[in-house]
């Protein structure tokens, strides 16, 4: 039988690795791979501080290599289970950078008995880009942002195309190791660190300046830590210049890196955090970035979905909606008639409202397609379920903002609607989310009969809160059932605030 596993793929499937020498950590990511279906099943980071080992001439002292050398012994162990073909090892700016890189690679490939290739800032930016189109999709052009350990990486593309990219010698532990020496965080360390990086910025910003962005997208580390931080102190946001400024005043407040106290910080960043966010303001300030969201991978998903070339065509979304339909037992039928009557009512509302963004169908037929996962536990508080399950999976080609927008509708598309249910999202956001419940909800309910013959053609008027559905003569007074459910809705987005007419 063991045999059998190994050798029929296409019912067992396969694995994969994907190996990351990053200066600030090691990463280890391993899939499996079930008919299109690919699974996380292990993920191990350890923070290795590999640029700290860098001195001035570029060599890389003996402890930072041993600590490297050890991270990969645990890592090695992991990859014997694994086809040396299906194993991807990438080395990235310290080992570019170090005079005696040789001398580590050397012993690390002994180490994991596998081939580690140093790839240019070029490549690494590719592969990132590759990694955060495959698990975040976007329309239109996006930015990707990844500030390492010892280099940032800076791209622009389109689905998943990558069109121009730029590595930097700037990284959140040579900036902590050259501008906050001995852990010092003062407004002058912080000056002379976004400065520096402003050096680096201002002879490539023209050249994404001129092009037209819709979306700004961080990949993992500094961003991530930030976005960390607002979700514990009750935020649910992008990325903005703002928030960058306040936790710039609270880190120069705690004065010290052994005094950095701020919720949501974990202690294993706090050493390099006012280095990525000095960076970070600098990228905002150059770049002129309004707002950026936390992509759903980066270098190691590049590199894994760089070796599976059946994949690379799927449209992401469409792919973690099917998968999830399918492992939740969703009624795909009925999914679909929802989420197209939902998109027309949306069609109707962004024509005369101006309060739709680019991620708004997005959003909307997600919500639409999932609103019944939580029957998969019972039907009577599925919508609460819904949203738990909804808070405990992934949602590849989704942003973390688009996932939680997406749970958070779902959990109040029937029964009461919570008031406070958006207050923790930016007030730009919250006019879109909150006409976007209303629509999942007034479309739950057209869809009631769960055929498609019995879904009326409806029109949408919209005087800011105040909502017309506009009915061919004589429905509603043919289907009484949708007419009483109708009256209670109406009811109960009244008590929410919001007037809804049907006629």
């Amino acid at each position: 039988m063991q045999a059998k596993h190994k050798n029929d793929p296409q019912n067992f499937g396969e694995y994969y690795a994907a190996v990351d020498l990053g200066s600030n950590s090691f990463h280890m990511v391993v899939v499996h791979v079930v008919n299109g279906s690919v699974q996380i099943i292990g993920k191990v980071k350890q923070k290795v501080r590999l640029a700290a080992g860098l001195d001035e001439q570029l060599v890389l002292d003996e402890s930072s290599m041993e600590r490297g050398w050890k991270c990969l012994a645990t890592f090695a162990e992991r990859l014997q289970d694994i086809p040396c073909s299906n194993i991807k090892v990438v080395a990235t700016a310290t080992l570019r950078l170090a005079t005696n890189a040789h001398e580590f690679i050397k012993k690390a490939e002994d180490i994991l008995q596998h081939k580690i290739e140093v790839i240019s800032g070029e490549e690494e930016a590719r592969q990132i880009y590759l990694g955060v189109a495959y698990t975040s999709a976007n329309q239109g052009n996006s930015l990707v942002i990844d500030i390492g350990g010892a280099s940032t990486e800076i791209i622009i593309g389109n689905d998943m195309q990558p069109i121009h990219l730029k590595s930097l010698d700037m990284g959140c532990v040579t900036f902590m190791e050259h501008h906050f020496a001995g852990g010092v965080i003062s407004r002058e360390n912080f000056e002379a660190a976004k400065n520096a990086a402003e050096t680096l910025l201002m002879p490539v910003a023209d050249a994404y300046l001129c092009f037209d962005w819709e979306n700004c997208l961080g990949a993992s580390g500094t961003p991530q830590a930030i976005t960390e931080i607002l979700v514990a102190q009750g935020i649910s946001d992008a990325i903005r210049i703002d928030y960058l400024y306040h936790l710039r005043d609270q880190c120069i407040d705690c004065a010290h890196i052994d005094n950095l106290h701020i919720e949501g910080l974990e202690d294993n960043r706090k050493a390099i955090f006012p280095s990525g966010l000095a960076i970070l303001i600098s990228l905002f300030e150059t770049l002129q970035i309004e707002s950026m969201n936390i992509s759903g991978g980066a270098l190691r998903e590049g590199l894994i979905y760089g070796m599976l070339d059946n994949l690379q065509e799927n449209d992401r979304r469409e792919q973690t909606l099917n998968q999830t339909i399918s492992r939740y037992h969703i009624d795909k039928t009925h999914a679909n008639s929802v989420a197209h009557t939902a998109l027309t009512l949306c069609h109707q509302l962004c024509s005369q409202q101006n309060i739709c963004h680019l991620d708004t169908e997005a959003i909307l037929g997600a919500a639409a397609t999932l609103h019944e996962i939580g029957l998969h536990i019972e039907y009577k508080r599925h919508h609460e379920h819904g949203a738990y399950i909804l808070s405990h999976i992934d949602l590849p080609g989704y942003t973390k903002l688009q996932r939680a927008a997406i749970k958070d509708i779902i959990s109040q598309h029937r029964m009461d609607i919570s008031s406070e249910l958006f207050s923790k999202y930016h007030s730009d956001s919250q006019p879109m989310l909150i006409s976007l419940l209303r629509i999942l909800r007034l479309s739950v309910v057209l869809c009631l009969r769960r055929q498609n013959k019995h879904i009326p053609t409806v029109s949408l008027r919209c005087d800011g809160n105040d909502w017309t559905l506009e009915f061919p003569d004589g429905w509603l007074k043919a289907h009484p059932l949708i007419n009483a459910e109708l009256a209670n809705e109406t009811w109960l987005q009244h008590k929410a605030g919001w007037e809804l007419h049907c006629i």
